[in-house]
């Protein structure tokens, strides 16, 4: 293959082509989990700077709530609107607010958090409305848009240069893509919180002395093959065997693995997967993994809504709750940002005839955030009386991923050009670029 050529093959194949010489060479496949935290000089990074922002937060936990979290049955219920609200009831909690009879832990640390009720959004359907929450634009055929946890590793780097900058799990592998960035800013898929970075020792079968001869073998022709193309990429999955190495070695491995901790805390959590992936994410910042998220989907109650948001509810309630609490005990809530998002919210119009379930309702919907200077206790924006549109202070989800930019302290407004040249934003196109909602911190 002549230099041109190999300069428009694929990413995804040159990248397949690594794991699988890793997992038939080396006797080991930890390789490509690293390709999502190469050395952030590669692949065409530009200089990074400090933007301006509180700049209080060193992590984020993302909280994704898939299928369209309905508001009015979680975080903006309309106490005494019966024909909007059904079997609902509102409680009272620790901060200025009223929230879901669902969400009793979360009213218990409702002075910890700022629920935003005035997210808008233009895409109702499911794939589209994820994709823009996750990457501040609306997809294109033409290209993929950087998510944001790769943004965040390109913009403030990684803390942990052993660990991977952005861990995802339980999630769509597409929330973790990073787009034009390249490899190296890509989330590293979990699917299972217990289950740890998989295939992340050395082979029974290779020795180390075996397992070291091969690596010199394989570095001898990365050698040659880098002295040949010297391009970005070449020299970013040239240190790929290096990292993979450190990483295999490092005690922050143990990070990953949620059965060191006492059984105790693990129980408090829950046991469904949401509440242990949200232990896994408090470990990860712990041992500096800059961006987690962690995904909770069957939130699209078409059907039998309320019997359904309960279930969901009661699973995000203990994860969230314990997560900021625990965080909060550990000196770890000023430097996380905690965030709940979702694609969209659900009709005030409840569909008897699909018994009692809620579509799907882009123009009014609700998010939290927690920690990383959030100001706890409050409200951010208003609803109408049916909650059906957006009553005060409109907050678009440019305007969210702004946001989090700003708790980061990462200018969310930087140009990045992709490798055609055009312009990207951390907080979208500059005609609909998002403004962080700067009074919601403390």
């Amino acid at each position: 293959m002549d230099k041109a050529s190999f300069l428009k093959a694929d990413e995804l194949g040159r990248r397949q082509f690594m794991i699988n010489a890793a997992r038939s060479y080396l006797g080991v496949s930890v390789a490509p989990m690293l390709g999502a935290s190469l050395a952030t000089g590669s692949l065409g990074a530009q200089e990074r700077r400090k933007g301006k922002g509180s700049g209080t937060a060193e992590h984020v936990i993302f909280l994704n709530m898939g299928g369209g979290m309905s508001h009015l049955d979680t975080w903006d219920t309309k106490p005494g609107n019966k024909e909007v609200q059904g079997p609902v009831e509102s409680i009272a909690t620790s901060g200025d607010m009223q929230l879901s009879q669902y969400l009793p832990g979360s009213a218990k640390i409702a002075d910890k958090i700022c629920v935003i009720n005035s997210m808008t959004s233009k895409q109702g359907a499911h794939s589209q409305g994820q994709y823009l929450l996750h990457r501040s634009y609306s997809p294109r055929g033409t290209i993929v848009h950087p998510a944001i946890g790769a943004w965040v590793v390109r913009m403030k780097g990684r803390k942990n240069t052993t660990l991977p900058g952005f861990v995802t799990v339980g999630t769509s592998p597409s929330a973790s893509s990073p787009g034009f960035f390249g490899a190296e800013f890509g989330g590293v898929p979990l699917g299972r919180p217990d289950e740890g970075l998989k295939n992340s020792s050395r082979a029974g079968s290779v020795s180390e002395e075996d397992f070291n001869r091969r690596l010199a073998i394989a570095d001898a022709l990365n050698k040659s093959f880098g002295d040949k193309y010297k391009t970005p990429d070449v020299k970013a999955y040239d240190s790929l065997y290096d990292e993979a190495v450190k990483l295999m070695k490092s005690d922050d491995l143990k990070a990953f693995d949620i059965s060191r901790e006492p059984s105790k805390g693990r129980n408090k959590y829950g046991s469904d997967r949401f509440g242990q992936g949200c232990l896994l994410a408090r470990r990860l910042v712990e041992s500096g993994v800059r961006f987690v998220e962690v995904s909770l989907g069957g939130w699209d109650t078409h059907y039998d809504n309320f019997n359904a948001v309960e279930s969901r509810a009661s699973v995000l309630d203990k994860g969230f709750s314990t997560l900021v609490k625990d965080l909060d005990e550990r000196g770890l809530l000023e430097s996380t940002l905690v965030v709940i998002g979702t694609e969209f919210g659900r009709t005030p119009r409840i569909v008897e005839e699909h018994n009692s379930g809620r579509d799907h309702h882009p123009a009014c919907f609700s998010t939290v955030m927690a920690g990383g200077g959030i100001a706890g206790g409050q409200k951010y924006g208003e609803s109408d009386k049916s909650g059906n549109r957006v009553a005060e202070n409109a907050v678009t989800v440019q305007d969210f991923n702004a946001t989090i930019g700003y708790a980061l302290g990462i200018d969310y407004s930087q140009v990045v050009s992709s490798p055609s040249g055009r312009p990207f934003r951390m907080a979208g196109a500059e005609a609909e670029l998002g403004k962080p909602i700067t009074s919601i911190f403390g």
